[in-house]
């Protein structure tokens, strides 16, 4: 079963929590994960497209969801180095400091907590990107064209696509197909009928609807998000690789 409470951290973090269970299916949502297996410390990039798992009896896992954005000020790199990737800590920080931290996310009696406490005791840049990472998202999920996007913005296109690269991994025409579909997901949550649910959320029609949601998902939208789910995924980053 997958849960997930508020972060400490704030900005729209989460800490989640997911048990054993059956296959899932894990859609893209332009966020970055720091995660625990109980045996290891993940890093699971932005996703473009979605991702299949499998868990392993017994398995629990335990990770923090950072917002759109924030995953390079934590993990240290440019988020396209890590998109639709899942890859130890310790390929991106010290591997005797990885252990270190592994060694007290194992031995905590709340590993959200403790993985709350890696990601705060994070050092910062002295340098920290300004807001426009929320005003990108907040643009581009309200249905705003890249042109619009980057004008509201005061950049060029070629300007807000170099730094989208860096920030969520992938292009602003990529996140507004991410945010447009989640938008959807959640508007189908409700019980609309999906010609509203199209209408809703920009798209043309409730074809283009189909064919975003299977584009991005690679199942129809019934298969993703039945109607009464909570959530659309049951793990929010990660893959069959951290099983």
């Amino acid at each position: 079963m997958y849960r997930e409470r508020p972060s400490r951290l704030g900005g729209g973090t989460v800490v989640w929590t997911c048990g054993p269970g059956p296959t899932g299916r894990i859609l893209p949502d332009g966020c970055t994960d720091l995660i625990w297996n109980g045996g290891l410390l993940l890093v699971a990039g932005p996703d473009t497209r979605a991702h299949l798992f499998g868990r392993t009896v017994g398995a629990r896992y335990t990770g923090v969801r950072f917002e759109p954005g924030a995953g390079p000020d934590v993990f240290g790199v440019p988020a396209d180095e890590l998109t639709d990737l899942r890859v130890p800590l310790a390929d991106l920080w010290p591997p005797e400091r990885v252990r270190e931290l592994a060694e007290r996310v194992a031995a905590a009696p709340d590993p959200g907590a403790a993985l709350e406490a890696v990601a705060a005791g994070r050092p910062r840049r002295a340098d920290p990107p300004g807001p426009w990472r929320r005003a990108a998202v907040a643009a581009l999920g309200r249905g705003l064209g890249v042109a619009d996007t980057a004008a509201l913005l005061g950049l060029s296109e070629r300007q807000l696509r170099r730094r989208s690269l860096a920030a969520f991994g992938y292009g602003p025409k990529t996140l507004a197909r991410v945010l447009r579909m989640r938008r959807a997901l959640a508007l189908a949550r409700t019980g609309l009928p999906l010609a509203e649910v199209a209408a809703r959320a920009g798209y043309a029609d409730q074809a283009h609807l189909a064919r975003e949601v299977k584009g991005l998902t690679g199942a129809p939208v019934s298969a993703v998000q039945p109607r009464g789910a909570k959530r659309s995924t049951l793990l929010p980053s990660g893959s069959e690789t951290t099983a």
